[in-house]
């Protein structure tokens, strides 16, 4: 089964055909990120327009790198919600479009579902897994016991770490997107220069808080010199790794299984990611992180999520289906 997949729940329209024997045939994503940078972060309105002028010609282009054409393709996939409004409305109403006008399948698909998935679409992990998503809108932590079955054991009660990483970066007037320049200008600073707040570590739940880390940045970067920066940024991206580090622990106890998997934008981050690894191996787990073009958002996990519910004998098209800016993971069902 071939799945032509559809995603524009933030600032990057993208468009991917993915098999299912985990073949991926084309996965292209434009990214915004120039058009933003000047805001220091994502403008909804812009984003709507310029996931309006691409998607057309992306689909067009992801058909051309394939080498396919529309009678192999067996269902549309598209993400419905959580995201961005005006963007989830363009990509559903052009799945919508295509599937009508191939008269195939729409499944509407979880953004949040599609990177649970992800690792799934890398190599053939068994349920359950434990989950820990991390992105610029959502951090928590996800018993993945299978398709539509999503148990939540914590999730932030404040601020997605991914947003922290940005923030610290505009904080310290670093370039956007500013999650990769924090981990490059931590990449050269002393970690234990500041003694940033650890919050929610040692409690026995499985939530996190990252507002007053922001916080704590913040004040200490009114206080620095440029030539600082990377010390902070060390300081905290090691504070961050140490409160995901200690939430995962808390959550393992509560888990049976055999894989820890991290997914997500901040996945990417290649210090955290070694982190977790070795939490991992502490407990005798498996890790997984996929590879970085599959971390970020892309329309490639959105296909295989649709690839795995037709697995299920999902068909029907739902041409009905309404785009929602919220849609926690724990509302999804078969």
């Amino acid at each position: 089964m071939i799945v032509l997949g559809l995603e524009s729940s933030c600032d990057e329209t993208a468009v991917a055909i993915v098999e299912g024997n985990r073949t991926i045939h084309a996965n292209i994503v434009l990214s915004q990120w120039q058009a933003h940078a000047p805001y220091g972060g994502v403008v909804p309105e812009i984003a709507s327009r310029a996931h309006l002028e691409a998607i057309e010609s992306l689909v067009a282009e992801a058909l051309q790198v394939s080498g396919l054409n529309w009678s192999n393709i067996d269902a549309i996939a598209a993400t419905a919600g959580p995201g961005l409004i005006g963007g989830v409305i363009v990509g559903l109403t052009a799945a919508k479009a295509i599937a009508m006008a191939i008269n195939k399948p729409l499944i509407p698909i979880n953004h949040l579902e599609g990177h649970a998935l992800t690792p799934r679409l890398v190599e053939d992990i068994p349920f359950p897994y434990l989950l820990l998503l991390v992105s610029g809108g959502h951090t928590q932590l996800i018993i993945v016991e299978g398709i539509g079955n999503y148990r939540t054991l914590g999730t932030t009660m404040d601020d997605a770490v991914g947003e922290a990483f940005d923030k610290t970066a505009k904080i310290l007037g670093l370039p956007y997107p500013g999650g990769p320049e924090v981990e490059k200008q931590a990449a050269n600073g002393n970690p234990k220069r500041f003694l940033l707040p650890h919050s929610m570590v040692g409690t026995p739940h499985c939530n996190f808080s990252f507002s007053g880390l922001k916080t704590a940045v913040a004040r200490t970067a009114a206080t620095i010199e440029k030539s600082d920066i990377p010390d902070l940024c060390a300081s905290f991206q090691t504070t961050v790794g140490d409160i995901l580090c200690d939430r995962v622990t808390t959550a393992i106890k509560q888990f049976s299984g055999s894989h820890l998997v991290v997914a997500g934008g901040v996945a990417a981050n290649q210090y955290l990611a070694q982190r977790l690894r070795t939490v991992a191996a502490s407990s005798n787990l498996q890790f997984c992180a996929p590879p970085m073009k599959l971390c970020t958002d892309n329309a490639a996990m959105i296909a295989w999520a649709g690839v795995e519910r037709l697995k299920q004998g999902i068909s029907r098209s739902a041409l009905n289906v309404i785009p929602k800016a919220r849609w926690p993971l724990a509302e999804v069902s078969i």
